[in-house]
């Protein structure tokens, strides 16, 4: 990383996890380096095949977005620096943050199981935190994370992770899967609508260059 004074700050991308009601910060999970590569896929909900004729160019909603992201994470420079967390537990820290995002707490677990017990007719699903994807201050999304895998390539002596691979699989909650009122289903519109206003600076482009002088 270069020293030069006037280089720009270089931000992380990361994770933030919310209340789901208050939508107060519980968490924050910076990357330690940012991926080289982001893939999105968006799937388009229109009207489907069979439909009237006449919905055919109709939107039923925002596109399905699905955001695959591999980040890596490194013990090295904090072992080369002494670091008692990373000599004691190599990157288990850093993974267990990661990996409980995607799990029930454990006190959610025991509750419905003494609910269970005693004889409760329906068990209510347990809630997540409302999960935030941040790759810049323009591109804030609500998302849930559908797959998770880790890789892990190197080894202390005993057996703690010192480097691994991280894949994240996120889809982009919208005001469809959320609804408006839900902080997520705003924090949605906020993010869509940035997309909007930079469609709006792009420069148009003209019929020639198309090889059109009009549409036939």
């Amino acid at each position: 990383m270069t020293t030069f004074p006037g280089s720009p700050k270089l931000l992380n991308g990361g994770l933030v996890l919310l209340d789901p009601g208050s939508g107060a910060v519980q968490r924050v999970i910076a990357l330690q380096y940012n991926p080289e590569s982001l893939r999105r896929t968006l799937a388009v909900q229109g009207v489907g095949e069979g439909g009237d004729r006449s919905e055919a160019l109709r939107l039923t909603g925002p596109p399905v977005e699905t955001i695959t992201v591999e980040a890596e994470i490194d013990a090295t420079d904090q072992l080369e620096a002494g670091d008692g967390t990373a000599a004691e537990t190599g990157l288990l820290v850093q993974l267990a943050a990661l990996e409980t995002v995607i799990y029930p707490e454990s006190a959610q677990i025991r509750a419905n199981e003494e609910r269970a017990t005693a004889g409760t007719l329906e068990i209510v699903p347990m809630q997540a935190p409302l999960t935030l994807f941040v790759w810049s201050k323009s591109r804030v999304m609500p998302v849930r994370i559908t797959d998770f895998q880790v890789t892990e390539e190197a080894f202390d002596p005993s057996l703690h992770p010192i480097r691994a691979k991280v894949s994240l699989t996120l889809r982009v909650l919208s005001v469809d899967d959320l609804g408006f009122t839900h902080k997520g289903g705003s924090l949605y519109l906020t993010y869509q609508q940035a997309k909007e206003r930079l469609a709006g600076k792009a420069p148009a482009a003209v019929l020639g260059q198309l090889g059109l002088e009009g549409i036939p």
